[in-house]
């Protein structure tokens, strides 16, 4: 058997957050003045854009309004369109500062869905590149994500923050 050594990990794993009651999306929502630690790049009226501490790709972003909802069918019109235009803002800024060459986006609606946290609504979005599935997931069942999380939201920051200017 390999191994692929993430010790990073283990923070999440002594936190307790594997089977928390608490809410991630909504933490980090009410800490602004915490945004880089928690990861935020952006926050709109309605809804916000957050890095995947745990991602399938470099860059790997959500966009999670504000209140605290698990369903698609509630979102008012305004969160749906702002989570939109989040989207678009997000894949520019991802384009332009990791060359991403496609995305996968969307909805995990419901734990069976695999929504990992299933009562608050999130959209993702996941860069690709071509030649991003290699090997390592395919016969070894391991995704490796080649640069750290902090290096990652400073690359992304800064287009975000255009948008403020």
């Amino acid at each position: 058997m390999k191994r692929l050594w993430a010790p990073w990990r283990i923070v999440y794993i002594e936190s307790g957050d594997l089977d928390s009651d608490k809410c991630f999306l909504c933490e980090a929502k009410d800490r602004a003045e915490k945004d880089d630690d928690n990861l935020v790049l952006y926050r709109g009226e309605h809804c916000f854009v957050i890095m995947n501490k745990y991602p399938y790709n470099n860059g790997h972003l959500m966009i999670a309004p504000y209140r605290h909802i698990g369903e698609l069918e509630k979102l008012s019109d305004e969160e749906l369109l702002e989570m939109m235009q989040l989207t678009k803002l997000s894949v520019s800024a991802i384009k332009k500062s990791m060359g991403a060459q496609g995305f996968n986006i969307g909805f995990n609606v419901g734990r069976v869905a695999g929504a990992g946290r299933a009562d608050h609504i999130h959209l993702h979005i996941v860069p690709r590149w071509g030649g991003d599935t290699n090997f390592m997931p395919v016969l070894a069942d391991v995704k490796v994500i080649s640069e750290e999380l902090k290096r990652t939201y400073e690359r992304l920051l800064p287009y975000f923050r255009k948008v403020l200017e």
